[in-house]
C-alpha cells in the first residue's frame, strides 16, 4: 500500500438485511469503527435500506454507497434505480459492473461504461469492478480481461474524472468461494492495473485508488494490503460482521509500508 493513497474499504452487504436488520448491523459497524475510523470507509446496504442507514450516517466519517445504478437518469424503468434516486438517498458512491452483475444478469463491457459515466454525471464516485473467472485464470488471459474491462469503463472517461473513480480487482474465482488470490497474485493483477492508468493518464492515472475483492476477511486483509498497488479491499460477507470488518479496516494500518 502507498502511503501517499488514503486506502478505501467498501462492505457489498449484497441481497442481505431487511431494513431493521441493516439499521441493527450499521450500528454495530458504527461501535466497531468508532468515531475515528482508520481508512475511509463506504457501506452498500440493499437500496431498500438506503435512506434509514442514511439518517444513521449522517455527521459522521462513514459513507454511503449503492450496489447498482441504471445508466439513464430517469425513464420507463421498472425496478431499476438512477444515480440520482442514489444520490437523493444519501449516496456518494455505487458499485459498476461486479462480477455478480455481469455473470447474472449479463451486463457486457459496454453497458458497465454506461453506468460508470451515468455515475460519474450524478456525482457519485463509481467503484468499478474488474476481473477473470477460473477458466480465463487457466487459460493464461487474465491480462486480457481486466484490461479489456478497465478500457471500456475506466480508460475511455476524460482524464478530470480519475479523481472520483475507484477501481476494484475482483477475481471471480475468489468471489464467495472462500479461496482468495494470494498477495502476490494480487499485486500482480493491480500493478498491471496501475500501469495501464498511468499509460493512459500518467501521474492522474496512477494515483487511482485499486481496492481487492474476493473473500476478504479479517485473517488474509493484511497481507494483501501489504502490498505496494493494493489500496483497500471491496469486502463481500465479512460485511455482514461487524467485528470482522472493522478488523479488515485496521488492516490497512497493519498493511501499509513501514
Amino acid at each position: 500500500m502507498n502511503a501517499s493513497r488514503v486506502p478505501v474499504v467498501a462492505g457489498n452487504w449484497k441481497m442481505n438485511a431487511t431494513n431493521p436488520e441493516a439499521v441493527a448491523l450499521a450500528r454495530d459497524l458504527m461501535a466497531a469503527l468508532g468515531p475515528a475510523p482508520p481508512c475511509e470507509i463506504v457501506l452498500c446496504p440493499p437500496f431498500t435500506a438506503l435512506t434509514e442507514v442514511s439518517l444513521l450516517l449522517g455527521g459522521t466519517a462513514l459513507r454511503l454507497g449503492g450496489q447498482n445504478l441504471h445508466p439513464e437518469s430517469k425513464g420507463a424503468f421498472t425496478g431499476e434505480v438512477s444515480g440520482d434516486m442514489l444520490r437523493s438517498a444519501g449516496c456518494s458512491h455505487v458499485i459498476v459492473g461486479h462480477s455478480e452483475r455481469r455473470r447474472l444478469f449479463g451486463e457486457s463491457d459496454e453497458l458497465v461504461a454506461k453506468k460508470a459515466r451515468a455515475a460519474l454525471a450524478a456525482g457519485l464516485i463509481p467503484i468499478v469492478c474488474v476481473g477473470e473467472t477460473l477458466d480465463e485464470r487457466e487459460q493464461d488471459e487474465t491480462a486480457r480481461v481486466v484490461e479489456r474491462q478497465l478500457e471500456a469503463a475506466v480508460l475511455a472517461l476524460p482524464p478530470d474524472a480519475l479523481a472520483h473513480v475507484l477501481v476494484a480487482y475482483e477475481p471471480v474465482w475468489a468471489i464467495g468461494t472462500g479461496r482468495t488470490a494470494t498477495p502476490a497474485q494480487a499485486q500482480e493483477v493491480h500493478a498491471l492495473l496501475r500501469a495501464k492508468l498511468g499509460e493512459g493518464f500518467g501521474e492522474g492515472g496512477r494515483r487511482v485508488r485499486i481496492l481487492y475483492g474476493g473473500s476478504v476477511t479479517a485473517k488474509n486483509a493484511a497481507d494483501l494490503l501489504a502490498e505496494a498497488d493494493v489500496d483497500g479491499a471491496l469486502v463481500g460477507g465479512a460485511s455482514l460482521e461487524a467485528q470482522g470488518f472493522a478488523a479488515i479496516a485496521r488492516a490497512t494500518r497493519a498493511g501499509s509500508p513501514r
